[in-house]
């Protein structure tokens, strides 16, 4: 069933007023929100969701942001997944990303939603295949059943957004990024794109924004050398299925999985200095 008209207008209007928050996201420095030390302050930290509207539900009641104000929260990867409309395969998924929307317009200050990789997809018209599915046409299928004629004007506004969000969220010493690119300790990684407003070249395959939201070597040494291209001491991520609900790949990254029976998501205080053993220790599960 198609929305009404006026729900169309609704969501577009908060797609731009929360990218407006994310430009203005206090301690935004260039692509990167620095989160600053705060007594008694906490960050949650999720790690992929895809769909899952009860983690994202579970999350959120966790971290209670408007009776919390010294609270922040930061999620990653809501596009492409979880349920469908009714006798078609069109992705719903879209309507969590409407929810993270309407998080971000409302709280501007402490919620922050990573730029990751199926949301980068969209915003660059990259296609993503899994199980025969494309996942694009899929979205865009589920956007025309919720929005009939108004599909692509929500979808205008839908990447109004994306294209606002930050690729890195900083902690003292703890980056937090979607993911990290391969082979950095072979071939390096600019670490101005995440100054500079993106470049064509820097979303395509071979560009450094697309390498890091798409990368998945976990070796030790590249983790150390990322470390140094963007001088940090601890790594958090998404992006990498994990079957016990999170991975400690290394002594440098954490990486948090949204998904699944054994989902997690970090609690980290922000009023102290933490290493890779204490954000391992502030890891829960999220059906807990």
């Amino acid at each position: 069933m198609v929305a009404d008209p006026s729900a169309a207008d609704a969501i577009i209007a908060a797609c731009h007023a929360a990218a407006e928050a994310n430009w203005n996201t206090p301690g935004r420095q260039g692509n990167v929100v620095i989160i600053p030390r705060t007594p008694g302050g906490e960050l949650y930290i999720a790690g992929d969701l895809h769909g899952d509207r009860a983690h994202f539900d579970r999350i959120c009641a966790a971290a209670s942001l408007a009776d919390h104000p010294n609270r922040q929260m930061v999620l990653q990867e809501v596009c492409h997944g979880g349920p469908t409309y009714p006798d078609s395969t069109a992705d719903m998924s879209h309507r969590l990303l409407e929810e993270v929307i309407r998080l971000k317009a409302a709280c501007p200050v402490q919620f922050h939603f990573l730029l990751s990789n199926h949301e980068l997809s969209e915003l660059t018209d990259h296609p993503i295949v899994k199980g025969g599915r494309m996942l694009n046409l899929q979205f865009r299928y589920g956007l025309h059943i919720a929005y009939g004629n108004r599909a692509e004007e929500v979808r205008s506004g839908y990447m109004a957004f994306l294209a606002s969000c930050p690729m890195a969220i900083r902690l003292g010493r703890i980056f937090i990024s979607h993911s990290l690119p391969s082979t950095c300790d072979l071939r390096g990684f600019d670490s101005g794109c995440l100054d500079r407003p993106f470049r064509d070249v820097d979303v395509m395959p071979s560009g450094d924004v697309y390498r890091l939201v798409w990368g998945r070597d976990f070796r030790a040494q590249n983790a150390e050398a990322f470390c140094r291209l963007v001088d940090a001491d601890v790594l958090i991520h998404g992006h990498e299925p994990c079957s016990d609900g999170y991975q400690v790949p290394n002594d440098r990254q954490v990486i948090l999985d949204g998904q699944g029976p054994r989902a997690t998501y970090a609690v980290l205080p922000t009023d102290r200095p933490l290493n890779h053993a204490d954000v391992v220790a502030c890891v829960r599960r999220i059906e807990e």
